[in-house]
């Protein structure tokens, strides 16, 4: 299942800010590209290259995986919008290593929050994104 709209970054000018003014991280899979944002709200978007996978059905496979791949993610992401850019390897591999490459990813670049931190805002009554 996709994510949500507002869970989604749509506009172009929105990728633009996160690639042109955010920071990145990468790793053999994925690129990850992040920018904070002034609300709490965390977004994220998927750039799929023509030159890296020729069918569209391949695009967007990868970017279904990709999507699922964050979801179990997004709950512990307060105020960030990301970027994710899968490599030609990502498509050879299955959902439970992207998950493991998205979740390193999100380690490296300290965005996610920690368990303490996770459980100081559900118990101040925050919504947790369900992605759903």
């Amino acid at each position: 299942m996709a994510l949500k709209r507002e869970l989604r970054l749509r506009r172009s000018r929105d990728f633009q800010r996160v690639r042109q003014q955010g920071r990145s991280v990468a790793s053999k899979l994925l690129v990850l590209a992040w920018a904070p944002t002034e609300s709490d709200q965390v977004r994220v978007g998927f750039v799929v290259s023509r030159r890296i996978f020729k069918l569209a059905t391949r695009r967007n496979r990868i970017k279904r995986l990709l999507s699922e791949a964050i979801r179990p993610c997004l709950p512990r992401l307060r105020g960030v919008d990301i970027v994710l850019i899968p490599r030609r390897e990502a498509l050879e591999v299955d959902l439970q290593t992207l998950r493991a490459d998205v979740q390193t990813l999100l380690r490296r670049a300290r965005l996610l929050l920690t368990d303490e931190a996770f459980g100081r805002q559900r118990a101040a009554g925050r919504s947790v994104h369900k992605g759903r």
